[in-house]
């Protein structure tokens, strides 16, 4: 089924009725504030005739002094808008917001309607309206009232983040945030647009505002953070389940409704990053090989059925785990895989997203650090855009349950990449891929390290072809040194390197695993079947409790990526009208006339290299914990012997 057959569209004259409505909401209406404090200066001058600037009154009557008893203010958005800066005139920016706002309010008041004539709402505010509104029925038409306050608050700043997004060329040097969002009222739909827009009015008003790309950045700011809280409120609603499962669109803006999930305009972030080819990355075989075919795997998502055929059919990779020694090319391998997502998004005319999250995420402020990493996965996995998330350095970055040297920052920042990356609400799309990096992977909680899918040993060079390609590499042009007896680069032909590396897989290398190996195969005989397969995992989960269903999840998608063991051409890179401007149905067959039937090769060699990382892991796990333990006792018993010193003397 393809996209256009579970989208209903809003109707272009429905909309423009709204008009109307939605300029007037602009040009001027009182309202009192409940909820969010005033934020203009005590002084106000008037802004029109007949909105005077007496002071608040103060009811002295018993009953009703906690009551609010600010004075309706006249709310005149557009003025506050045209007078954001020094310019007499109206500038283009200015108008485009404008626009935007209009636009918003109408769609989010046609949202309103639909909705309304959907649940018979619209039945209850008529007989409401008549009189004939029973008491059993009220509670419902209560409930209804802020389902449909909910609903048009979210499209509306869903709506005019959207639109506002193409406004200004670059907002990142002129970023302004707003203040708390405050003013949400769930009475009717009305009331909440007329609450929001207030607290808007005041934010642009108090925002030391000098350029339009200030303007922009103020009102996205502010519509994202309502989007937030009204999903937070929205959430275990049963009266919005219809409007959360329905899809709507507007074909004229080309802006999709997908229930609470916020529809950004696809942007790129820009790179200067170090890209490298993936000659020049040496050694990791396996690695390269397959950041090599993530890279391309990316590349078959379909923007308009939201899914890429590999996440349907199998064997695409969500996360990963790539672990070395210092040295070894993590970095270098980043910088291949980011180069080569650019280039294919740059050829197709696709937006694509890199972002790393870093150390600066970690912040003292109790919840910061887990909304920065909120604010990373959500731009990463943004459905419009190819996404590449790093956390390299992981075992600094995400803190281990447990461990007391874990500050709480760290603690919350584990907490949402485990939510978020397997998580009861992640959906893969098959857009984006998370890479976990890390030169001591030991330290990394076990729990947040088995939601990797797949594992990337970033071991460096190892032979002698190897350590001659990377000196040859390294030493530049600015020489005549000759090569001497050996053919460069031959080494580094990746499918005959990676056959060798996956053949080498066939036994395991780790001690503790070679003799779980070893011993079933000597009860059991070869392992030729499934029920055989099954009584070696098993004697892996007796040697290590940690191996849990989790392990044997990933295991089989590594199986599963094993049966995707091509590279996509690079024809079809270079020629968009070759692959990646099919449809979505096209492209999943495609894909599965290349794919090749799993072996058991496959399989054990899978589990071996699964379990080799997770037993590598264990044992330094261990033996850290060993150390510390040893360390502490000495300590302690150094501390013991001075104090009985000190009480001698």
């Amino acid at each position: 089924m393809t996209v256009s057959n579970d989208l209903m569209e809003l109707k272009e004259d429905k909309i423009r009725e709204k008009y109307a409505a939605a300029e007037a909401l602009l040009t001027g209406f009182d309202h009192t504030p409940r909820i969010a404090a005033k934020r203009e200066p005590d002084v106000v001058q008037e802004r029109s005739p007949g909105l005077g600037t007496r002071r608040r009154f103060r009811s002295t009557t018993p009953g009703l002094v906690t009551r609010s008893t600010a004075r309706p203010e006249g709310v005149q958005l557009s003025a506050r808008i045209f007078e954001s800066d020094d310019d007499a005139l109206t500038t283009p920016l200015q108008a485009g917001v404008l626009q935007a706002l209009r636009r918003a309010l109408s769609v989010a008041q046609v949202m309103s309607d639909q909705f309304a004539e959907q649940t018979g709402l619209a039945d209850l505010k008529r007989a409401n309206l008549a009189g004939t509104l029973d008491a059993s029925r009220a509670d419902r038409f209560q409930q209804l009232l802020s389902a449909s306050a909910l609903i048009s608050l979210h499209v509306f700043a869903n709506m005019t983040d959207f639109l506002i997004s193409g406004l200004a060329a670059d907002t990142a040097d002129a970023e302004i945030q707003c203040g708390d969002v405050e003013e949400i009222l769930l009475d009717n739909d009305q009331l909440a647009l007329h609450g929001t827009l207030w607290e808007l009015d005041q934010e642009i008003s108090a925002a030391p505002i000098q350029t339009d790309a200030q303007l922009v950045s103020l009102i996205a700011s502010f519509c994202e953070q309502l989007m937030e809280k009204v999903t937070l409120r929205a959430e275990g609603s049963a009266l919005l389940q219809s409007f959360s499962e329905a899809r709507y669109r507007v074909e004229a803006d080309n802006f999709e409704i997908t229930g609470f999930t916020p529809a950004a305009r696809a942007r790129s972030t820009s790179l200067t990053m170090a890209f490298k080819k993936p000659e020049e990355v040496v050694g990791n075989h396996i690695a390269k090989y397959q950041a090599m075919k993530l890279a391309k795997m990316l590349m078959a998502y379909d923007f308009e059925r939201k899914l890429n055929p590999f996440a349907e059919l199998g064997g695409f990779i969500f996360t990963f785990m790539g672990d070395g020694k210092p040295g070894t090319g993590k970095t270098t391998l980043i910088q291949m895989m980011a180069g080569l997502i650019n280039d294919y998004c740059t050829n197709a005319g696709y937006a694509f997203r890199y972002q790393n999250l870093s150390t600066d995420s970690i912040d003292s402020y109790q919840g910061k650090s887990a909304q920065n990493a909120k604010a990373f996965i959500k731009t990463v996995t943004d459905p419009n855009v190819i996404g590449f998330g790093t956390i390299d350095d992981i075992d600094q970055l995400a803190g281990k349950r447990g461990d007391r040297q874990s500050s709480a920052g760290q603690l919350e920042i584990t907490a949402v990449l485990m939510e978020s990356f397997a998580g009861a609400n992640t959906v893969v799309r098959g857009n984006c891929t998370f890479g976990m990096f890390s030169n001591y992977p030991e330290n990394v909680d076990d729990a947040l390290r088995q939601r990797a899918g797949a594992r990337f040993l970033v071991d460096g060079p190892q032979t002698r072809e190897d350590y001659i390609d990377i000196l040859y590499l390294l030493m530049g042009k600015n020489h005549s040194i000759p090569v001497g007896e050996h053919e460069l680069f031959e080494a580094q032909v990746i499918q005959k390197a990676v056959a060798a590396s996956y053949e080498s897989h066939s036994r395991p290398k780790e001690d503790a695993l070679v003799s779980v190996f070893d011993r079933i195969s000597n009860s059991i005989g070869e392992l030729d079947t499934i029920a055989k397969l099954g009584a070696y995992l098993k004697a892996i989960q007796e040697a290590d409790e940690r191996f849990t269903g989790r392990a044997i999840k990933n295991i089989t998608d590594a199986v599963k990526v094993r049966a995707m063991d091509f590279e996509l051409p690079d024809e079809w890179m270079e020629d968009p009208d070759l692959f990646l401007l099919k449809d979505y149905e096209t492209k999943k067959s495609m894909i599965a006339e290349l794919a090749q039937p799993i072996s058991i090769e496959m399989v054990i060699q899978e589990i071996n290299r699964y379990a080799d990382s997770e037993f590598r892991y264990a044992d330094k796990s261990d033996e850290v914990a060993i150390e510390n333990a040893v360390r502490e006792m000495q300590r302690m018993e150094e501390a013991k012997r001075r104090y009985m010193d000190l009480s001698r003397s």
